[in-house]
């Protein structure tokens, strides 16, 4: 559409493909094409939607196994998206409410949970205190934003923001929405996506800005899904942060370049080529 809608104003805009996305999905789809070996947990409903997303997934290489069919219909999102590529989003939750921690069989000691704000925030934190007793490497991305005790939220090696969203958690814990101050606050590595400006992360081994790459931009709709999956699997993999960083940044700005969330996400020979350029 020509602009995002203002309060009570309806926009026309070109008619748009039904797409498969949602954030857990998306981000399992692209750790898959980046070469993880991932299983994806969650829920979806007895419905047409729910095979499209599970087909979407499997073919993408990603473990379905852990994927439950609920009698609520799929979670669906209405996505506006306007002449430069920014977006505005609407969930309707659906079975994504479902989602329980008990779904994850027992975490392996090392592996990679990322997890994500489209689920009960209270099975993610049951989630986190699981993996933090085998000593799973944890990242969540507090996406949407919404509410998770400080002290399941110290239980992360890094929580993943956009700037918005760590406008909202500093505003929460009486800070700064940054990195720096969250970081400080929390104790915990956190990196905040700053969209055309790059990624911001602060750990115990200090600051790192990287910038973002320069694209023609058609849709930023998954861009942040894509750098979380990516920098999941490169941290599964063994590479250390900036490196990973630097391929989720690659990743983030391909997922920009392609309508969509799911479809957009790149495949591993696209991000390589993007950082070899």
């Amino acid at each position: 559409m020509p602009h995002l809608p203002r309060p009570g104003e309806t926009v026309l805009g070109e008619a748009g493909a039904a797409l498969p996305g949602g954030k857990g999905l998306n981000q399992a789809i692209a750790a898959a094409r980046d070469g993880g070996t991932v299983r994806f947990f969650g829920c979806v409903g007895a419905d047409a939607n729910g095979a499209l997303l599970r087909e979407t997934a499997r073919s993408a290489g990603v473990d379905v196994t852990g994927l439950r069919e609920v009698e609520e219909p799929t979670g669906l999102a209405c996505v506006c998206v306007d002449a430069a590529g920014h977006n505005q989003i609407a969930v309707s939750i659906g079975a994504n409410k479902r989602a329980s921690a008990a779904q994850v069989e027992a975490i392996p000691p090392g592996a990679t949970l990322l997890l994500q704000m489209e689920v009960p925030p209270a099975e993610n934190a049951t989630l986190l205190a699981r993996g933090r007793a085998v000593g799973a490497r944890l990242l969540l991305n507090l996406a949407p934003a919404a509410a998770m005790a400080p002290e399941a939220l110290r239980a992360l090696d890094l929580l993943i923001l956009n700037e918005s969203e760590a406008a909202w958690l500093g505003a929460q814990l009486g800070q700064v929405g940054d990195a720096r101050s969250l970081h400080a606050a929390l104790g915990i590595g956190v990196a905040v996506t700053e969209g055309e400006r790059g990624v911001t992360a602060v750990t115990g081994e200090g600051l790192l800005h990287l910038p973002a790459h320069r694209v023609e931009v058609v849709d930023t709709v998954g861009a942040g899904d894509a750098w979380c999956g990516v920098l999941a699997a490169a941290l599964d993999q063994g590479l250390p942060l900036e490196a990973a960083m630097r391929r989720a940044n690659a990743a983030g700005a391909l997922a920009c370049t392609k309508p969509g969330a799911a479809p957009a996400m790149p495949q591993a020979a696209a991000i390589d080529a993007l950082l070899g350029s």
